[in-house]
């Protein structure tokens, strides 16, 4: 079948939706070119069908084509940022690599090598997962093209930073131990959002703390509110190389009932979905969107809560693209979040710093 795809500023888009009905053809990201199909990206998206680090409900390996099918609604034009990304920049879905899943030691190597070869001619990658586990080689790809450290912000009901499960140093509990032990993240601005639920002791928090985290947690988020949340995280952040990791289980279970972990007392898609779009102008090198698992998903709810973050990370590396300075240029309420007067609660102080 004739695909036939909407052009723009010498950019391949995804096939046109008035001349061929969404549910027909093959499920790339929002019906975008293959990666074989143009000649460079500027923004590659990629699947990893791995699941083998999860430590209860396993079934994300099958997420990255759930929200593939679910972002088949997706539309040309952002009205949120008054930005068409798919005309801006060339973005392409690579498909899915191919990992061990009996092996995650090679399983890891296979990803932070594949990731490398996808960004050696300058794209930025964005990656559907699979569990939490993938973000370390991920991390470490970014970082060695960022050719040193880089910040990180973090959306997850969990803080993915304890030691080891049944003795494993690599699961998905444990990408973000690893990564601050391996020296990737710039421990100056490094935060978890909207953590919640009950923890194994204490010790978990001191943990989390030394190691250089600021902590939002959703209870945060629902009395500070996404204005305050945009503010701070900005001030922390500031414009070094960041890279953003959102564990679909961020959201309350209403609004992403298929994962692994799911916990009690999330934000919604829409406070998520805004303060992404708070974010305009930081300077994003990467980013992944984990977690997903169908099996556990009612009407394709959390594919398509997934499908609209990975589509507004993507929005993000275009608006970049624009000529002109965009660090600070937001609107809604990122605009209204600039003009505030910064303020730090205790828990979301640098370690060692108030």
């Amino acid at each position: 079948m004739e695909e036939l795809r909407i052009e723009a500023n010498g950019n391949l888009g995804p096939i046109d939706s008035s001349r061929i009905p969404r549910y027909a053809g093959a499920a790339t990201f929002a019906r975008l070119p293959r990666l074989d199909q143009v000649a460079k990206a500027d923004v590659t998206l990629v699947g990893v069908p791995f699941d083998s680090g999860v430590s209860y409900r396993p079934g994300a390996r099958f997420g990255a084509n759930h929200v593939r099918e679910a972002s088949r609604l997706l539309r040309p034009y952002n009205p949120a940022w008054d930005v068409s990304p798919f005309e801006n920049i060339q973005v392409a879905d690579a498909g899915d690599m191919a990992v061990n899943p009996f092996n995650i030691n090679e399983a890891i190597e296979t990803i932070q090598q594949n990731a490398l070869d996808l960004t050696a001619g300058g794209s930025k990658l964005v990656t559907l997962g699979g569990d939490h586990t993938i973000a370390l080689p991920l991390l470490r790809a970014a970082a060695e093209r960022a050719g040193g450290p880089i910040a990180m912000l973090h959306f997850d009901a969990h803080l993915d930073t304890w030691d080891t499960y049944f003795g494993a140093e690599y699961t998905h509990g444990t990408p973000f131990r690893r990564a601050v032990e391996e020296g990737i993240l710039d421990t100056e601005a490094i935060s978890h959002i909207g953590t919640r639920g009950p923890l194994y002791g204490k010790k978990d928090l001191d943990d989390d703390h030394r190691f250089g985290f600021g902590i939002v947690t959703s209870a945060d988020v629902y009395y500070q509110g996404v204005l305050e949340t945009v503010a701070k995280v900005r001030d922390r952040i500031g414009n070094r190389p960041l890279y953003i990791s959102v564990d679909i289980d961020v959201l309350d279970p209403a609004h992403a009932p298929g994962t692994g972990t799911p916990e009690a007392g999330g934000i919604t898609s829409r406070e998520l979905l805004e303060i992404i779009r708070g974010f305009r102008g930081m300077n994003l090198v990467g980013a992944d969107v984990v977690e997903v698992a169908p099996a556990y998903d009612h009407a394709e709810i959390t594919g398509v809560a997934g499908s609209h973050v990975a589509y507004e990370l993507v929005t993000l590396m275009a608006d970049n693209a624009l000529p002109g300075d965009r660090f600070g240029a937001a609107t809604g309420y990122a605009a209204q979040a600039l003009g505030q007067e910064v303020r730090r609660p205790a828990g979301f102080a640098v370690a060692g710093k108030e």
